[in-house]
C-alpha cells in the first residue's frame, strides 16, 4: 500500500519553528516531486513549498519565502519541511503530496494546481499560539 505519513506538526509559540516529515511507505521518492500544502480553518487549502524528483530545484509561496525550506533525504525516503520565524496565520493542518513523472524531474509542480499529485497524506496539525 502506497502512503504518505506526515509527522511533526504541535503547536509553537510565534516566533518559534517547526520541521514536518513526510515519509513514504510502500514506494520510493526517488522519482517524484513533493509538495507542501497546508489548509486553515474556514481557508481554502493552498500550496507552501514544493521540490523536483532530481536536483533539489524548489518553488515557494510568497508567504512563507525565507522562512520555509523543503528539502528531500533520499536515504530515509523523507521529505522534510523546515518552518522557522512562525505567525499565527501559519496555523493550519499541513499536507504533503507527491507527483510522479519525468516533467517534474527537474522542475518542481506547480503549488497551486493540486491536480498535479498523485498521492496525498492525511496532514498534521501545525498551531502558532502563545
Amino acid at each position: 500500500q502506497l502512503q504518505l505519513v506526515e509527522s511533526g506538526g504541535g503547536l509553537v509559540e510565534p516566533g518559534g519553528s517547526l520541521r514536518l516529515s513526510c515519509a513514504a511507505s510502500g514506494f520510493s521518492l526517488d522519482h517524484y516531486a513533493i509538495g507542501w500544502f497546508r489548509q486553515a480553518p474556514g481557508k481554502e487549502r493552498e500550496g507552501v513549498a514544493t521540490v523536483s524528483a532530481f536536483g533539489g530545484i524548489t518553488k515557494y509561496a510568497d508567504s512563507v519565502g525565507g522562512r520555509f525550506a523543503i528539502s528531500k533525504d533520499r536515504a530515509k525516503n523523507t521529505v522534510y519541511l523546515e518552518m522557522s520565524s512562525l505567525k499565527r496565520e501559519d496555523t493550519a493542518v499541513y499536507y504533503c503530496a507527491a507527483a510522479y513523472g519525468s516533467s517534474w524531474y527537474r522542475k518542481p509542480p506547480s503549488i497551486t494546481n493540486e491536480s498535479e499529485y498523485d498521492y496525498w497524506g492525511q496532514g498534521t496539525q501545525v498551531t502558532v499560539s502563545s
